[in-house]
């Protein structure tokens, strides 16, 4: 059977230096997809509690292993 691999990606990501920015995104998913990334979920999750609360993106990215 098939064997898979996943990657976690987040706004912590090296790609956003801590700002989202849907052109960042991008980049990062086509530069993950170059290697044989895609994306396989997409989920909000909420950082920290009270008045510090964001939510913050989180991209599942799966790839086949060889």
């Amino acid at each position: 059977g098939m064997k898979y691999e996943y990657k976690v990606l987040t706004q912590k990501d090296k790609f956003f230096s801590r700002k989202f920015d849907p052109e960042k995104l991008q980049e990062a998913l086509n530069s993950y997809a170059t290697e044989g990334w895609k994306v396989c979920a997409t989920a909000t999750g909420e950082i920290g509690a009270g008045l510090g609360a964001r939510e913050e993106i989180i991209i599942i990215l799966e790839r086949a292993v060889s």
